[in-house]
């Protein structure tokens, strides 16, 4: 992360090779984002759709224009909540009731730095790719029920029916900023919004804290998924083992990898509690996904806990039964 950062930062000063290789890099992730995107978006949708299927939107009583549902006239109501047509078929009087329609913002952020560019022999696909199509799966899904989305440090609060396109759009337009960065942008929240962060979480603790507490101090609310390859959880290699940093411009060689597998799960264990403390104190949620689990599974289990938060789903017949571990 640190050598990609002073790249970036050399880019307009000399010119020289290292800094047109890294202009190319970035141009090539830029590419093959956008020859991604595509179906990264028909991914995600499929995911909201497999997701929402017994799930209803926002249905409660309260101020909007979508009829919800007819009910028995309650004594000393006005009378001009009868609904005279739909009471004149009956003995009793009804009153027409409208679906509740207030809106919350949520600021999502997918963690598109070089940590995230890695895939082991157990997952068929990157964290990077994974956290796109939980943070666009999500933003169907909170679009579908009626809230309002945006991406975090890029894009206003919406709850158009292209809302999850035009995130996309913003991504692959700001693909070479999101590149360089692993904490989400700083920016201003509005009070009772909630954040969802989808990252591997790797930075140094106090750097994760400075960032989780600021959105909080703010009177965000959140919710972090951490995205992980399953070699990360478990470090299952062995023998002799080079092991390379995200930018390629560090290498490490082990003799034995087994014998560091030990201490590195518990060094992860350890940095794990460590977020899941901060996220407890502020009242956050944390939870962890592999990505050679399905993706439907930490998107369900997200909702629920949006739904614990504010209440704006009800479910039905939808399990909780989550295979990714939970923190």
């Amino acid at each position: 992360m640190a050598g990609l950062k002073g790249l970036r930062a050399s880019q307009g000063s000399g010119g020289t090779a290292h800094d047109r290789r890294g202009v190319m890099t970035l141009e090539r992730e830029a590419v093959s984002l956008v020859d991604r995107m595509p179906g990264l978006l028909m991914e995600a949708d499929r995911i909201a759709a497999t997701v929402a299927h017994g799930i209803h939107g926002r249905r409660r009583a309260g101020p909007g224009e979508t009829f919800w549902q007819f009910r028995q006239y309650q004594q000393g109501e006005g009378a001009h909540l009868v609904d005279w047509r739909r009471s004149a078929s009956s003995d009793h009087l009804f009153v027409r009731e409208r679906e509740w329609e207030a809106a919350h913002t949520l600021y999502l952020w997918p963690n598109m730095s070089p940590s995230m560019d890695f895939k082991s022999h157990l997952s068929a696909t990157t964290k990077a790719d994974r956290a796109l199509v939980l943070m666009l799966g999500s933003a169907e899904l909170l679009v579908r029920g009626g809230e309002r989305v945006a991406l975090l440090g890029l894009t206003q609060p919406t709850a158009s029916r292209r809302a999850t396109q035009k995130l996309a759009e913003a991504i692959v337009m700001n693909v070479s900023t999101h590149a360089a960065q692993s904490e989400p942008p700083v920016t201003r929240l509005t009070r009772f919004s909630t954040v969802l962060l989808f990252s591997d979480f790797l930075d140094p603790i106090d750097k994760v804290r400075e960032t989780i507490e600021s959105m909080g101090a703010a009177g965000a609310t959140g919710h972090l998924v951490q995205v992980l390859d399953p070699a990360e959880e478990t470090l299952p290699y062995s023998g002799r083992t080079e092991f390379l940093s995200p930018d390629g411009s560090q290498r490490w060689i082990a003799d034995r990898a087994e014998s560091l597998r030990e201490r590195y799960r518990a060094r992860l264990l350890a940095h794990r509690n460590a977020i899941q403390e901060i996220a407890h104190r502020l009242g956050w949620s944390f939870l962890v996904h592999h990505t050679d689990r399905p993706a439907s599974e930490p998107l369900l289990s997200l909702l629920m806990r949006l739904q614990g938060s504010h209440g704006g789903y009800r479910w039905m017949g939808a399990s909780s039964d989550a295979s990714e571990r939970t923190q």
